[in-house]
């Protein structure tokens, strides 16, 4: 094993097969343009305020990705699969961010003088790394897409046909977050054939102190919170059910193994 990376040689090459694999997908079937592949005709300015303050809050949350690529990279910079995963999954989170911003200013629900506010206050704080341990990490961040994924799709429900430009958006930006989710699962399968019972202890960790990712550092963060709360886009119910037990079936892992199970959070943070 190198000083400069956790993982053994023999990872090493199965983590840049998995990125190649993921890559050579994305360029496939997943790549979407932001100007050509949105209904913008078909926006509706009657869209609810409350899921318009959502998608708002969305944005929001995305104005961090400095600080998710620039904390994230140095910590896999020696393993080439994660490192150029991380660049890739930057660029698409900027995407997300662009295209509801895109979607608040052309459905009228914002200005552009709004957006650029929401820019100057969103980021009044510093994110930091929830863990510097590189399994503990794919663990957050498997968890942390899966959750989105769950948040997008959850809130395209709730708009289902009325606003085709915003649905197709919420459809496109969930493919990604999903994308990304299966990703780490394969990640987390090589920890766990590598160390099971660490990784899981590592996972336990996260699943029971879950929130997503620096909502505490937005300004009005609490109405942010409740506004996505009363729109039962995510909660405590569909966190167990939608996330928490898939990631363990996906991974293959016993309900035993994790253990104090009712330990998982109740409260829930969300953006």
């Amino acid at each position: 094993m190198s000083a400069s990376s956790p993982y053994g040689p023999a990872m090493e090459r199965e983590i840049w097969k998995i990125y190649q694999e993921f890559f050579d997908l994305a360029e496939r079937r997943r790549r979407w343009n932001m100007r050509l592949d949105i209904p913008w005709d078909q926006c509706n300015p009657n869209t609810s305020h409350a899921i318009a303050d959502v998608v708002e809050s969305f944005c929001a949350v995305e104005l961090f990705l400095p600080d998710y690529v620039g904390k994230f990279l140095p910590l896999v910079r020696g393993t080439r699969g994660r490192a150029w995963f991380a660049a890739n999954w930057g660029y698409e989170e900027s995407k997300h961010s662009m295209v509801m911003q895109e979607w608040l200013v052309k459905s009228g629900h914002r200005t552009e003088e709004q957006i650029e506010e929401v820019q100057s206050w969103a980021v009044i704080g510093e994110w930091e790394l929830p863990t510097d341990d590189v399994r503990g990490l794919a663990c957050y961040t498997m968890s942390q897409e899966l959750a989105t994924w769950l948040h997008y799709r959850n809130l395209r429900l709730l708009v289902g046909e009325s606003d085709p430009a915003l649905s197709k958006l919420l459809m496109l930006v969930a493919t990604d977050e999903r994308a990304h989710y299966d990703f780490y699962v394969k990640i987390l399968k090589l920890h766990l054939a590598d160390d099971r019972a660490g990784t899981i202890e590592q996972l336990k960790r996260v699943l029971n102190g879950f929130a997503m990712p620096a909502t505490h550092l937005l300004a009005d963060s609490r109405r942010r919170v409740a506004a996505v709360k009363s729109l039962n886009i995510f909660n405590e119910d569909n966190f167990y059910a939608e996330v928490y037990q898939p990631i363990l079936l996906a991974l293959g892992i016993d309900k035993q193994e994790m253990r104090n199970r009712a330990a998982v959070r109740k409260s829930i943070v969300t953006p």
